[in-house]
């Protein structure tokens, strides 16, 4: 009888942390926030469908917005750590601000503010790196793509040197601004991804 009532009394304890889901949180920008497109079919919809149907427990919490600059992201992260305390945070920024011109060197700071305030919250980073349109410059082109590498080193985050992989350069996958991509490139788009987040799952 005291077993039976012990028992009982783990049981709700037991339950609610079988039905605890970890969190990735998806700080990005139009690229991630499904621009032109329906929400539902972006890649981080996308996400929450294979991690449900392969039996992950995660929750997938995107904060991306189009527009965003690594400013933005940065100023919103925070309050935003705080409110998901997420276990990995994804950090797909920096279009913007290559394609405005900003100074790379701001750009950069910010991003590395990022990635050491989310793994100082004690989540895992994932860091998705994008190249600008082939009109920047090679120098400028090459410098921007670096700065990736060189906060991924510095800070041990796990890095997707270019997350539109085989997107970007076929125009049937990109929507009619040469900028973002379709509807059908997404599932692409989600396997670039997975190859580095899955192994962050365990």
């Amino acid at each position: 009888m005291r077993v039976f009532i012990c028992l009982l009394l783990l049981l709700p304890v037991l339950t609610s942390h079988a039905g605890a889901k970890s969190t990735i949180l998806i700080m990005g920008d139009s690229l991630s926030a499904g621009y032109g497109i329906s929400k539902d079919k972006a890649w981080p919809a996308l996400l929450q469908q294979r991690l449900d149907e392969k039996g992950y427990a995660w929750r997938v919490f995107n904060a991306s917005i189009s527009g965003d600059t690594t400013h933005g992201g940065l100023s919103r992260l925070p309050r935003t750590l705080e409110r998901e305390q997420p276990d990995i945070v994804v950090i797909e920024l920096g279009a913007n601000d290559g394609l405005r011109g900003l100074r790379l060197q701001d750009t950069e700071n910010n991003l590395d503010a990022m990635v050491a305030m989310s793994q100082d919250a004690g989540a895992k980073v994932l860091l998705l790196g994008i190249q600008l349109p082939v009109n920047y410059g090679s120098a400028y082109r090459k410098r921007f793509s670096s700065m990736y590498a060189h906060i991924a080193n510095k800070r041990q985050a796990v890095l997707l040197p270019f997350f539109l992989e085989g997107i970007a350069e076929t125009r049937a996958m990109m929507q009619p601004d040469g900028l973002h991509p379709t509807t059908a490139a997404q599932p692409t788009i989600l396997d670039n991804v997975w190859e580095k987040l899955a192994p962050l799952l365990n």
